[in-house]
């Protein structure tokens, strides 16, 4: 309890005293809300419009839930492939990387143009995509990056690859698979309402925030920002909360994990 305490608190303290100083800096200034709006004037925009940024959390949150799971199983099933053949590997991984590279906005274009102007399934696609490489090389790393002693000793034993897959690798994949899973839950949120900014239907955070923010209401498009800061936040936990249910332990075996 203490220790959870210890780690909970100073979060906790920072973001109190962030939020006093932001409130206090915007009155100290004379901040106009075009320029800066004050904590209290982007909550109570939040406490007066929660109907509308549930409405819009729960659009981009479906999207950023549907891409999250296909691109983990996506990049759970090709890391596996790629694992085992090594020339598979050096084929898909460069394409993966060039694709990664690729801004959002040319990607969701092309998207966009390619389904009808109120379909989500573009947005979805690229949450996917986002995800998918992230999965895809942290839990190759992890099914490749195997202790040499352990592959020897099961060798020697005359194991199949398969017994060394389920015995060897595939342990040592899953902290590498919360680590992804924990960067991806975040960047799954972030890239549903960022593709949200080039296109396609009203109806999500991004687009009440760049509309708002068109609008000269900046307090408003703040307590949408609001929303999308919960949502990221409620995924993250998410993730930690299924890390410790899985993997009993789990954060504290992970966090010494590369990237």
């Amino acid at each position: 309890m203490i220790a959870r305490l210890r780690a909970v608190l100073p979060p906790i303290v920072f973001g109190v005293a962030f939020v006093a100083w932001w409130e206090a800096a915007v009155k100290i200034f004379d901040l106009k809300p075009y320029f800066l709006s004050a904590p209290s004037k982007i909550w109570d925009q939040f406490a007066n419009n929660k109907s509308l940024i549930w409405e819009a959390t729960r659009v981009s949150g479906t999207n950023a839930l549907v891409g999250l799971i296909a691109g983990t199983i996506l990049g759970i099933a090709m890391s596996f492939l790629l694992s085992r053949y090594k020339i598979l590997g050096d084929i898909v991984t460069p394409l993966a990387i060039a694709l990664n590279a690729i801004p959002i906005f040319v990607l969701v274009a092309v998207l966009n143009n390619m389904y009808s102007i109120t379909s989500e399934i573009p947005r979805r696609l690229m949450v996917t995509l986002v995800v998918y490489f992230i999965v895809l090389v942290n839990v190759a790393k992890g099914l490749t990056q195997v202790s040499p002693t352990q592959l020897e000793l099961m060798r020697s034993y005359a194991a199949p690859e398969s017994a060394i897959l389920r015995k060897v690798r595939v342990p040592n994949a899953i902290p590498y698979l919360f680590t992804a899973l924990k960067i991806s839950a975040p960047a799954a949120v972030i890239t549903a309402f960022v593709s949200e900014y080039f296109g396609g239907a009203q109806n999500g955070l991004g687009s009440r925030i760049t509309s708002n923010i068109a609008n000269s209401k900046n307090a408003a498009a703040w307590a949408y920002v609001l929303g999308a800061c919960l949502l990221g936040l409620a995924f993250y936990l998410v993730s930690i909360i299924v890390e410790s249910a899985a993997t009993p332990g789990g954060a504290k075996r992970t966090s010494g994990r590369s990237q």
